[in-house]
């Protein structure tokens, strides 16, 4: 952990090196947004889905229900089919260009470009989103 805490700063001062204040502001605003893009998409990807403790205390294993899936191609073609994020959850191991998609998943009304935009309008993603969770994750939170 030690080592990445010294890699960021290390690239700092070498964009300040090669390309002054400019580069370092340009590079941290970039870093900031490229952050906030990730948190975005995980935050869209599991909204309103959870796993459950099994009787063992254990969390029950991902399943493909796990995650939200969308198979709007504008979407799997930019996104390099992050789109399919419920079989990757699912199988690791596998490629992202074999993704498939799962029906027991369940699956974001729009596209992840759009639902990225939406997110950022949270009564709207809240309107649009909640409906469509499914009901045995809203009764068995009820219950927890």
């Amino acid at each position: 952990m030690l080592w990445y805490h010294l890699i960021q700063p290390a690239y700092l001062l070498g964009v300040y090196a090669l390309f002054a204040l400019e580069g370092l502001l340009f590079a941290t605003v970039v870093g900031v947004i490229s952050f906030l893009f990730l948190e975005c998409i995980n935050y869209i990807e599991h909204y309103g889905l959870r796993r459950f403790k099994t009787a063992s205390g254990r969390y029950e294993v991902v399943q493909p229900h796990h995650s939200w899936n969308s198979n709007f191609n504008i979407g799997r073609i930019t996104l390099y089919e992050l789109t399919r994020h419920s079989d990757h959850h699912y199988r690791s191991t596998k490629k992202y260009q074999v993704l498939d998609s799962h029906e027991k998943s369940p699956t974001l009304p729009l596209g992840y470009p759009a639902s990225i935009l939406l997110s950022l309008a949270p009564p709207l993603w809240f309107w649009l989103m909640n409906p469509r969770i499914p009901q045995d994750m809203k009764q068995r939170l009820a219950h927890d």
